[in-house]
């Protein structure tokens, strides 16, 4: 098979794959994002195993085109059954509480994917090594993709889906290391499944002038589809209906999101959508597809770029 190129460093072109320092493939799959004193971290399922569990890489960037590898922010534990060989850790997403700690988030299951767990590990820096705390289902609750998101008042919120009961929104507690409670739940749009009604997966929330964004994608495995968001003036809602982030039928423009980025800067704030575009046959090459995307007055337009670039400091894309 022919494997995409990477683009240029400095440069993000959807759809080719990015490298670090040493020319080796990022491995940014599933990733969560944050930008802590000016720095991009990006935390990513490590695909060397396939499907399996082969570590949480960890990436800093200063413009989220140009990476810089810093090893394994968690890595595989045979002493660790939620960490062994053999298992599934997906969807990475970091938080740093009030007190200054990171605290990683993850999607933790058996190959059989019937654990359906979330997983948590600490440390004190953003590429760690974390250490790993516990899985649990959420208030017994099952706990597949997952995502995260802390308000400006300091509170943090876990987004995790539970196939036909929903997407839940959790609160977490002060030091985001429990689940306190669930303060809404979201279902597809109604009628647009003949199977019935359940909660999108793979969650991302962002704050945009007081109104929050719920981004989420449908059912379908590895394949594509037309991702959605729904909006709020509160993460305990009512949320509005949901509605197709990219033209539809485009299914994403071939992408499942995984994260939004806010890019604030001297300026104006952007918005930077993280997806994947998954090859089941090889999980190492799975390209990236990030893209900018417009929010503004309760809508959220993803628009397509052949190649683009982020000023770090204004928060201007060009």
């Amino acid at each position: 098979m022919t494997l995409p190129s990477h683009a240029p460093r400095g440069v993000v072109e959807p759809g080719r794959l990015f490298v670090d320092q040493h020319g080796a493939v990022a491995q940014l799959h599933g990733v969560g994002i944050q930008r802590y004193d000016g720095v991009f971290w990006a935390w990513g399922e490590d695909k060397t195993h396939g499907g399996t569990f082969g570590g949480v890489a960890c990436y800093s960037s200063p413009d989220l085109a140009t990476w810089t590898s810093h090893g394994h922010a968690l890595a595989v534990d045979e002493t660790v059954p939620d960490l062994a060989p053999g298992r599934v850790v997906e969807r990475p997403k970091v938080l740093r509480n009030p007190a200054g700690t990171y605290v990683m988030l993850l999607h933790v299951e058996s190959a059989d994917y019937s654990l359906a767990r979330v997983g948590w590990a600490v440390a004190d820096r953003p590429q760690g090594p974390y250490t790993y705390v516990r899985s649990e289902r959420p208030l017994g609750n099952l706990s597949r993709d997952i995502g995260v998101f802390d308000d400006d008042d300091g509170t943090g919120y876990l987004l995790s889906e539970d196939r036909d009961h929903g997407l839940h929104v959790y609160r977490l507690s002060p030091d985001y290391l429990a689940v306190e409670e669930i303060v809404s739940t979201t279902l597809t749009r109604p009628g647009d499944h003949p199977v019935g009604p359940h909660g999108y997966e793979s969650p991302t929330m962002i704050k945009a002038d007081g109104l929050y964004y719920l981004f989420g994608s449908d059912l379908t495995g590895w394949s594509t589809n037309d991702n959605q968001y729904a909006t709020a003036t509160s993460p305990s809602g009512p949320w509005s209906q949901w509605r197709d982030v990219a033209p539809p039928g485009s299914a994403t423009y071939d992408s499942q999101v995984s994260v939004v980025v806010p890019v604030r800067g001297s300026e104006t704030t952007s918005y930077v959508y993280a997806g994947d575009r998954w090859d089941s046959r090889d999980l190492y090459h799975s390209a990236p597809v990030w893209l900018p995307v417009q929010v503004q007055d309760g809508r959220a337009e993803l628009v397509w770029r052949d190649r683009w670039t982020l000023d770090p400091v204004t928060g201007e894309i060009a």
